[in-house]
């Protein structure tokens, strides 16, 4: 495996998929790079020593396993009410807005899923890191 210095926390971020940006991981640098709508793929703009393996796309979770993720979170939690309410959440339209707008209504639950996710979300991104040849450096 390649070690590479990585921000892991912008990693999560771009593996989360929140917004409408692409992310790429430069290869050489580890910088992780936001390309919005409007904007070039990076790279495609440089006139000399254009790379083509330089960026790696961050292909962001799909919607079933963001569901999924939710749901296991789920099975952590021992109030009935809040298992109820967001269960329900994830089956109706707009799944993962709706959890999020509903998770509000229960505060402890909330904050369990927040670290719930923070650890998820790190191991998605190693796990990702490994599936393409990288290791991120420790500091």
């Amino acid at each position: 495996m390649r070690p590479l210095t990585i921000d892991m926390y912008r990693l999560e971020y771009a593996l989360e998929g929140r917004d409408s940006a692409e992310y790429y991981l430069d290869l050489e640098s580890g910088a992780i790079r936001a390309v919005f709508p409007s904007e070039p793929a990076p790279g495609v703009m440089e006139k000399y020593d254009v790379q083509q393996d330089r960026y790696l796309h961050i292909e962001p979770l799909e919607l079933a396993q963001s569901v999924a993720m939710r749901e296991a979170f789920l099975f952590t939690q021992h109030d009935p009410i809040a298992h109820a309410v967001l269960s329900n959440a994830l089956k109706g339209r707009k799944p993962l807005r709706t959890f999020d707008f509903k998770l509000e209504d229960f505060p402890a639950v909330r904050e369990a899923w927040l670290d719930y996710q923070t650890v998820q979300l790190r191991e998605y991104a190693i796990s990702w890191l490994r599936d393409n040849d990288l290791e991120p450096v420790r500091h």
